[in-house]
């Protein structure tokens, strides 16, 4: 949310933790934990596909109701081709089949030092790019994380519920704040996951796509729906007036197709990302074609003969092989069969050409969405309105259920 929603999980832990409190009079949750298999390696029904030229999309057929998912990127840096390729892209067919809220995770953009000045303008181009690559607003909602106030509040009462231990185990709280130094690490960082939990159940989603460096988050948002459910759902909600049952619905993950993971231009181990200091390393939706053009002629590459996919040995190759696969929405096969006899040259080029191609309508449509300063206030006015229509029934339900005076 670049750390996208959705878009990070180890087994947390197999010690289950004891949550009192004298709201609570004391739960022992360590039987509850047992029971549910709580922080055991868990067999998540993954949605998965093979195909990298389609999204993975789980089967609905069968059902009249839409399901929903929810998923957003955040204003910070450009967007760049592994936010689209590994994100807004796959999408452009969700929303056609199922109920999709797509929002610009502003909130989650503070957690480390960041620019005042341009947060603003950085939350419009986003929003400006999420409908430039195809978002349709007639399909989904389009808003700002901050513009739906029920975000904040949520994230303070699952903070509540959620043990410091879960928390500290976080892998990239520990990877971002060893980066950053104490001094310029705010507690955000630690509780973010908590506010990204906060983005999922409030719109009681039933699938979340997530990157592979995005699963802990998800897990960890996993654990805590079931345990704001065990500890104050149930009979217990119905007691203070409530429906009962689940107070929220438990999310699953929807993985990208394979080959969605975009690596760096200058390192074939890394993803792609907007907090890599060299732009050289990323190719950003909005590069002109000259900059695009320069960023893949002086892209690190090897010595080996040919080109091909999967050799552990050649990263690059493997990488900017599958960027072209998937700009062209061409098989792995017929790219192999037409690259295997290529040099780096006479790639380099046709990628170029297959690039900039895929790129220049959506760079025209971005400038369009940009001169209409108006259309744009409206299409994210509407959108929060319609989240916060969905928001407030759940935030109003945890309210209750968690005992507080109805207003």
């Amino acid at each position: 949310m670049e750390r996208s929603l959705l878009s990070r999980f180890f087994v947390l832990s197999n010690t289950s933790p004891l949550f009192t409190s004298s709201m609570t009079s004391g739960v022992n949750l360590s039987k509850y934990l047992k029971s549910s298999g709580q922080f055991r390696q868990r067999n998540f029904r993954c949605l998965c596909t093979v195909s990298a030229s389609e999204p993975a999309t789980p089967d609905t057929s069968s059902i009249s109701v839409k399901k929903r998912i929810v998923s957003g990127v955040q204003p910070t840096g450009s967007i760049h081709l592994g936010n689209y390729l590994g994100a807004i892209k796959n999408w452009i067919a969700l929303q056609n089949t199922y109920e999709t809220l797509f929002f610009i995770v502003d909130l989650h953009a503070i957690t480390l030092p960041y620019d005042t000045q341009q947060l603003s303008k950085a939350t419009r181009d986003t929003a400006a790019l999420y409908l430039a690559c195809g978002v349709d607003t007639s399909k989904a909602s389009v808003f700002v994380q901050s513009h739906v106030r029920a975000h904040v509040e949520l994230m303070w009462l699952l903070s509540s519920a959620t043990p410091i231990g879960w928390l500290n185990r976080m892998i990239q709280f520990k990877e971002k704040s060893r980066k950053a130094g104490d001094e310029n690490v705010g507690v955000a960082l630690l509780t973010y996951p908590v506010l990204m939990a906060s983005d999922i159940l409030l719109y009681q989603s039933d699938f979340v796509p997530v990157g592979e460096d995005q699963k802990q988050h998800l897990e960890l948002t996993r654990e805590l729906a079931e345990r704001v459910n065990y500890l104050f759902g149930g009979r217990k909600w119905k007691k203070l007036g409530g429906r009962g049952g689940a107070i929220f619905k438990v999310p699953e993950p929807l993985i990208p197709p394979a080959g969605a993971r975009v690596m760096s231009l200058t390192d074939g181990f890394s993803k792609m990302s907007k907090s890599a200091p060299s732009d050289q390393s990323r190719i950003n939706l909005l590069d002109p074609k000259d900059v695009l053009a320069n960023k893949i002629k002086r892209c690190k590459t090897d010595s080996f003969p040919g080109l091909e996919f999967d050799n552990p040995e050649r990263p690059e190759c493997n990488n900017l092989l599958s960027v072209y696969q998937l700009i062209t929405g061409k098989t792995k096969q017929e790219v192999a069969e037409e690259c295997q006899d290529m040099n780096w040259g006479t790639f380099k080029n046709i990628l170029t050409d297959a690039l900039v191609d895929h790129l220049h309508p959506i760079q025209v449509r971005y400038e369009e969405i940009m001169s209409d300063p108006a259309y744009m206030d409206n299409v994210l006015a509407e959108g929060a309105s319609k989240a916060s229509a969905i928001a407030d029934i759940t935030l109003n339900n945890v309210y209750q259920a968690m005992g507080f005076l109805r207003r």
